[in-house]
């Protein structure tokens, strides 16, 4: 079994949605970490991604940001990052993968949908490269 960290700059919007999406397409196979690394834990998932996730009967309006770690990352076989940069810390021995995708938030209902259709098609690949759980 795997462990995946999904990191992006405030844990409100893409790497929320991939953990969400990674979890569901997993089916319990391999395990999702989401993080961000300047997350406000008072924060909340932005609406736009509530709602589009919401659509697929994903809930992700309890979720709260979280700040990412090193101790968090220790944790992950693979750290998936968006959009967070130098800020992410690098650990030696994990695999890195990025994800140039737009931050969901602000944006209309139709674009963040189709980053949650980009996210859905880059979770499968991923998945695809593991090893079955």
């Amino acid at each position: 079994m795997s462990t995946v960290l999904f990191v992006c700059l405030h844990n409100a919007g893409r790497s929320q949605m991939s953990s969400a999406l990674f979890e569901r397409a997993a089916q319990g196979r391999h395990t999702a970490l989401s993080a961000g690394s300047v997350a406000d834990p008072d924060g909340r998932v932005h609406d736009e991604v509530v709602a589009v996730m919401a659509e697929i009967g994903i809930d992700l309006s309890g979720r709260r940001p979280v700040r990412l770690t090193r101790e968090l990352a220790e944790q992950a076989d693979v750290v998936v990052t968006m959009g967070c940069g130098d800020a992410c810390p690098y650990i030696s021995g994990k695999r890195y993968v990025d994800w140039n995708l737009p931050d969901p938030k602000g944006q209309s209902l139709d674009e963040v949908r189709a980053t949650r259709e980009e996210i859905t098609r880059r979770v499968t690949g991923l998945l695809d490269t593991l090893a079955p759980g």
